[in-house]
């Protein structure tokens, strides 16, 4: 056992395989550590993030080195079928890589009863084990760069299928018409950790009337809100998305967190306006989003530095600003300007938006396609009416803790060196503490990526397997050029991270611009944790 930094409040364990992974998540969910907060299982790590006021990470160490690995868990779950339809793109080629033709391919993988070991990559995503071993190979050297969701794939010693339509290595052998994920299903993934999963051979015909009768049961489109009163939205370049704290608890079926960006600004905004402080609000990027207010409403916005500009009904301007909570009145419009420094400012209503949560939050996660819809033009913007308990006096305005940067500046963002530093070599080790990136036009809310003058060299080409990914982990994938992930980054990955951002600087990544330049600042070199009983934390 092996553990190694993440952040400051995270850490990795790396263990010798599957098995004694799957013995340490089960151990933990029988016996808790006090202070452990969430767990994320892979191939052969455990991503544990904990509380550091309850517990130090050396602490944790020392109770994770006390467990007993020697017995993996029985898997004892329901059984599942999935309908499959093995007309896979790959499969004369698994075939040629294992030595079998292709109906024994397809009988080897119908025979095996498979569980889902953990979940991880997508919403819905179940990395199934327990196959037949002489169906292991190994993934394409060539990504595909589009996935069909649906799609059976092969990969090592594992087996899955694609919940939605994605870039992917994995090995296709089949496809099913059965959804992996659905929001209207309880629960969304049609796989749990623990379920017992077999795949049931069944025809083009079969596979087109099961196809036919999922779709005629799925969920109408929404009547367009026509109802008076409200915000209307008139104008959104850009969408924008309703977020909160995040989704939390949800990472057994796939499904990370998101959340605001800058949780600092969503929390001043509802502040201005005397809401509970992690109330919906609404994140809106870029400049030109423009509301008319058909009826009386309160709304202040925090974040970026923006330009408003307020009318009345007869067009007679305003004073307003971001930063303050301002009265509209019917017939008024407010009117977002580009921002002069920074990316994302929050709009708070006072009595928080009606929006329906998903999964126990309103935070729409852009990767996962999880959350409410985006906000775009037409969209009324109504008030929440069970909130009135919760409202407080409005609160006076306050500074943000930093700055938000502009393009061409250079943010210095601090990072805890880990949890794959050693697979660089020592110059690159030295180029990602001394260069500095560039923010490219790539970026979004999944990541960062960035341009440096020198890529970044890994020891070897060994390949990582996946393993839990934090928000703030610096992924640095084939090109050498890293990706910084934000909230919406994917639960698992498969390239190693170099180091994270230290959470205290996330909500200022979170309004980098395009163009704005950052150097990483090392808070510690990458050492392995070790185990120690004594009681302080930091």
């Amino acid at each position: 056992m092996r553990i190694l930094p993440v952040s400051l409040r995270t850490l990795l364990v790396e263990l010798a395989d599957l098995n004694e992974t799957l013995a340490l998540f089960a151990s933990l969910q029988a016996e808790p550590v006090a202070g452990v907060e969430e767990v994320i299982p892979a191939a052969r790590t455990l991503m544990i993030r904990f509380e550091r006021d309850l517990i130090s990470a050396e602490r944790l160490a020392a109770h994770l080195a006390e467990r007993d690995l020697s017995r993996p868990p029985e898997r004892q779950g329901a059984l599942v079928e999935v309908p499959t339809l093995y007309d896979g793109e790959d499969l004369e080629e698994v075939a040629r890589l294992t030595g079998l033709d292709v109906e024994e391919v397809i009988q080897r993988h119908a025979a095996s009863e498979f569980t889902v070991a953990f979940s991880g990559f997508a919403p819905g995503f179940g990395y199934l084990v327990g196959g037949d071993p002489a169906l292991h190979v190994p993934r394409r050297q060539s990504p595909r760069t589009r996935i069909p969701a649906g799609s059976v794939a092969l990969a090592g010693a594992f087996s899955g299928v694609y919940p939605q339509t994605s870039p992917g290595g994995w090995q296709l052998i089949g496809t099913t018409p059965v959804p992996m994920w659905d929001i209207q299903r309880t629960p969304p993934a049609f796989f749990q950790p623990g379920d017992r999963v077999r795949f049931v051979p069944i025809d083009a015909t079969e596979a087109a009337r099961l196809k036919g009768d999922i779709e005629a049961r799925a969920t109408r489109a929404p009547e367009p809100d026509t109802a008076p009163g409200g915000l209307l939205v008139q104008a959104a370049p850009m969408p924008a998305l309703f977020q909160d704290r995040g989704r939390f608890g949800e990472t057994g079926q796939g499904v990370s967190a998101s959340g605001a960006l800058d949780a600092g600004a969503m929390r001043l905004a509802n502040r201005l306006v005397g809401n509970r402080s992690d109330a919906p609000v609404l994140e809106i990027t870029g400049g030109g989003f423009r509301v008319e207010a058909r009826e009386a409403a309160v709304v202040a916005l925090a974040g970026a530095p923006a330009p408003l500009t307020l009318t009345d009904a007869s067009g007679r301007s305003l004073a307003a600003e971001t930063g303050q909570a301002l009265a509209l009145e019917p017939g008024d419009h407010l009117t977002l300007g580009a921002p002069r420094q920074g990316m994302r400012i929050y709009l708070a209503l006072r009595g928080g938006f009606a929006v329906e949560p998903v999964l126990g939050s309103a935070s729409t996660d852009t990767l996962a396609h999880v959350g409410p819809p985006a906000v775009t033009t037409g969209h009324v913007l109504r008030a929440d009416p069970a909130a009135g308990a919760i409202i407080g006096a409005v609160q006076p305005a306050e500074e943000l803790p930093f700055r938000c940067p502009a393009p061409g500046e250079i943010v210095t963002l601090d990072v805890v060196m880990g949890p794959r530093t050693n697979w660089f070599t020592d110059e690159a080790i030295r180029l990602f503490e001394t260069q500095v990136y560039e923010v490219t036009p790539q970026s979004s809310r999944v990541g960062i990526r960035l341009e440096g003058a020198e890529p970044l060299a890994k020891r070897d080409q060994a390949e990582l397997p996946s393993e839990g990914t934090a928000t703030g982990a610096i992924q640095v994938p084939h090109s050498g050029q890293p990706v910084l992930f934000l909230a919406d980054h994917p639960l698992t990955g498969g390239y190693p991270v170099i180091a994270t951002i230290a959470e205290y600087h996330l909500d200022l990544a979170g309004q980098i611009p395009i163009r704005a330049r950052i150097r990483f600042r090392p808070i510690r070199p990458f050492a392995e944790i070790a185990p120690s009983d004594r009681q302080d934390t930091p």
